[in-house]
């Protein structure tokens, strides 16, 4: 299946780094990333595969159960590539962190996912 860039941005916010379920966590990293995906984390390192994706992305929800991620602007798009704002923390809490994640898509799938941590709004 293809998806359009927004859609694998919002996807990959919410499907991927905001679940707790391992099953329906990794059931859409299958759906949303290219088998030889790559993902580059600024304090983590680099990370490469599905299996990668989802260890990491299981980490990361295992530090932070219940943080949500919430987009700050629309995703915008051009051409393979997109980004979208967020900031994440506690539901009725100000937020913890913010940050941008940046995709190129190959496909209708995420290919290479970048992410930058931005200053809080």
């Amino acid at each position: 299946m293809s998806y359009s860039i927004s859609t694998l941005l919002t996807r990959n916010l919410q499907d991927v780094f905001g679940e707790n379920d391992p099953a329906r966590r990794r059931a859409a990293i299958d759906e949303i990333y290219t088998e030889d995906c790559v993902f580059y984390d600024p304090s983590k390192g680099v990370y490469r595969g599905r299996d990668e994706i989802d260890r990491v992305a299981g980490a990361i929800r295992a530090t932070h159960p219940d943080f949500q991620y919430q987009p700050i602007a629309k995703p915008e798009e051009l051409g393979n590539a997109g980004r979208v704002q967020w900031v994440s923390g506690r539901p009725g809490e100000a937020p913890a962190y913010a940050g941008t994640d940046f995709i190129i898509a190959r496909d209708g799938r995420i290919a290479v996912l970048y992410l930058f941590f931005d200053k809080l709004p």
